[in-house]
Parts: C-alpha cells; sequence; structure tokens
C-alpha cells in the first residue's frame, strides 16, 4: 500500500516541539519515517519531546529564535552537519492577550520578534544553498486571529496576519529555488499555550461555542502541516490551510 504521507528520508526541523502543535507535528512526523531535528529553548522539555517519537535519528538543537540574526547560519550548520533539510515547520510562537490601551513598544516588538521575524530569518535561511532539497517545503503556523478580528489580541493577530502575509510573497521566490511554502491558520487547540492564556471561565466558554466543531487537538493541526510538507503538497505553495473547527465560518 503506498502512504502518500510517507516522509521516509527526510530531514524536518520543528520550531516549538517542547510543547503543544509542535511537539505534536515532531511525533507525527516520526510515525511517517521522517529524522526530525527539534529545537526549541529547553532542552529538558524536547527530550521529552523524542522520548515520545517513533524510529532514530532524531536530533536535539536547543536554540533561541529572539537571536533571528543567527538563525540562517544555524540552518546551514545544521544541514552541513545532516545533509539538506526536506522540510522546515515554524511553530514556536507567543499568545499575548492584551488590549490596545496596554500595549507599548517593548511589548509589540519582543511579540513580533519570535512571531514574525524569526520566521522571515528561517525561511532566509532554509533557501540557502545546499541547506533544502529541491521539492521541499517550510510550512508556519499562523492562527484564525490572522483572519478573523478578536478583541483583546491586536498585536498577536498582526503577527499572525503577517506570516499569511509572508507566505505569499515568499512563495514567488522560493519557486525560484524549486522550493515551497505554506501556511496553517489554527483555531483552539488544548495546548498549554491555550489553558496558560488569562481567559475568564466566560471567556474561555465564549470561545468554544465559536468553534463549530470544539476546541481541537494538536493532532489535528499536524495533519495538516504533515500534508503540506509531503508529497501530497507537491503543487501547494503560497497557501494558507484553514484548521479551525469552523471558527472562521461563522
Amino acid at each position: 500500500m503506498v502512504n502518500p504521507l510517507d516522509m521516509e528520508g527526510r530531514t524536518v526541523l520543528v520550531t516549538g516541539a517542547s510543547s503543544g502543535i509542535g511537539r505534536e507535528t515532531a511525533i507525527l512526523l516520526s510515525e511517517l519515517g521522517a529524522r526530525v531535528v527539534l529545537t526549541a529553548r529547553n532542552r529538558e522539555r524536547l527530550e521529552e519531546t523524542r522520548g515520545r517519537m517513533s524510529g532514530e535519528g532524531h536530533r536535539i538543537e536547543p536554540f533561541d529564535l529572539n537571536e533571528t540574526d543567527a538563525i540562517p547560519d544555524w540552518i546551514k550548520r545544521i544541514a552541513t552537519e545532516t545533509g539538506p533539510l526536506g522540510g522546515l515547520v515554524h511553530s514556536a510562537g507567543i499568545f499575548r492577550l492584551l488590549p490596545l490601551q496596554a500595549e507599548n513598544t517593548l511589548k509589540i516588538e519582543s511579540l513580533m520578534r519570535i512571531n514574525l521575524t524569526s520566521a522571515i530569518m528561517l525561511v532566509k535561511g532554509f533557501r540557502r544553498s545546499g541547506c533544502a532539497l529541491g521539492g521541499s517545503g517550510v510550512v508556519l503556523l499562523s492562527s484564525v486571529a490572522g483572519i478573523v478580528g478578536s478583541a483583546g489580541i491586536p498585536a498577536y493577530s498582526a503577527s499572525k496576519g503577517a506570516l499569511i502575509s509572508l507566505t505569499r510573497s515568499a512563495a514567488l521566490e522560493l519557486a525560484v529555488s524549486g522550493l515551497r511554502i505554506n501556511c496553517v491558520a489554527a483555531g483552539s487547540v488544548e495546548t498549554e499555550m491555550l489553558h496558560g492564556s488569562p481567559y475568564i471561565p466566560e471567556q474561555f466558554e465564549a470561545l468554544k461555542r465559536r468553534h463549530a466543531l470544539g476546541i481541537g487537538a494538536p493532532r489535528d493541526v499536524a495533519h495538516a502541516i504533515a500534508f503540506l510538507l509531503a508529497d501530497t503538497g507537491r503543487w501547494i505553495t503560497g497557501s494558507t490551510l484553514v484548521v479551525d473547527g469552523g471558527y472562521s465560518a461563522a
């Protein structure tokens, strides 16, 4: 039987692999046969992720994505040691519930550095000569907050909407090198980030009701990411796949 999602022989770099969607994506890709380079700041949590994965050859690369200028050289080093990458998933990100009146420049710039600037530099590094296999792709994790307005998260929404725009423009540049880039706009899923957010119970219940199919699971989003990375996504680039349990349909 042919598995169109087979990732055998590919090495995929996954950011934010210490928890949530990033961790679940790394686990799923390992089940599909990929070798995964796990990155986040916390080595111990990355070890926990690796302990849940299938297969061998996975690698832990702790890194602080706040060091944005160092990202391209870091990717080049990894690709030199592992061979060209067969995919990149940028799942790391910050969620901040903060209305406009409470924002300031420092808070906005720190959020944008992780959610947007690091993404740009990751894509820059992935495109470098010898860093990626022809036909391989990048998947950026955006959010329905970048598509549908929501009070209290203006900076976060702006960062996630910017990823969608980045995906469209970068697709035209990467195509020249035979590479792809797509985006997944996820709804709310059962992660530590969701339960650690400062929603009061009434707000959380309202959020759940906005999802026609209920709050999702990390694996729901991981499946979409794998679809875009594998040969099933070979003719897809510059696109945003909405995986939100019906949130944006309302």
